[in-house]
């Protein structure tokens, strides 16, 4: 008689936030294996450049950076100064740009699965 599809129950909104924060870290996981891929290949390559040179060779964050966008890099520090907060920039953000790009990617894509891991709950184990 009466049709409850378009009612949002107790029940339905639950669930519904339940999938919402499955989503959330689905895409975490997600974002935490791109970042370890990276830093896998930013370590691979600068062993191997090391290795060609016969020299320790570390690509830092900042070049690669200016390498991928070479317009909008040198725009990036007024910008974050100016609408974020000055401090940000110099001991924050210069001294990353300083740091090897594996060294960057690594923690951050440990951080994202750690955010996103599926955690399960504790089953009481009774003798």
């Amino acid at each position: 008689m009466f049709e409850t599809k378009g009612i949002l129950t107790k029940g339905t909104l639950k669930k519904a936030g339940t999938d919402m924060i499955s989503i959330v870290k689905f895409v975490f996981r997600l974002m935490g294996l791109a970042f370890l891929a990276i830093a896998i290949i930013a370590g691979i390559s600068d062993a191997s450049t090391s290795i060609a040179q016969s020299q320790v060779q570390l690509q830092p964050l900042g070049q690669l950076l200016f390498g991928l966008f070479p317009d909008t890099f040198p725009i990036l520090q007024p910008a974050i100064e100016r609408h974020v907060h000055p401090a940000l920039w110099d001991p924050v953000l210069l001294t990353l740009m300083t740091w090897p790009v594996w060294a960057v990617a690594a923690p951050l894509g440990l951080g994202f699965l750690w955010m996103g891991a599926r955690r399960g709950r504790i089953q009481p184990q009774f003798a």
